[in-house]
């Protein structure tokens, strides 16, 4: 499973799945260092955060808003 995610609501993450199915993740079964906007993979039960995927994301989202303004 892959998933990003979208928000924090108080014990809980909202995670969007890669099939746009939104799940709700308590939070501990995180990475403590968890942010919104990270991206994440389920591997053997347990979340890990995915740097490169993340960063890929953040990239793309910057480009998008800088054409926004152009």
């Amino acid at each position: 499973m892959k998933g990003i995610i979208d928000r924090f609501e108080g014990e809980f993450a909202v995670i969007e799945q890669e099939d746009r199915v939104i799940i709700n993740v308590p939070r501990h079964a995180l990475p403590r260092e968890a942010k919104e906007g990270d991206s994440l993979v389920l591997s053997n039960g347990e979340y890990l955060i995915d740097p490169s995927e993340t960063a890929k994301r953040k990239k793309r989202i910057e480009e998008l808003s800088r054409e926004l303004w152009e």
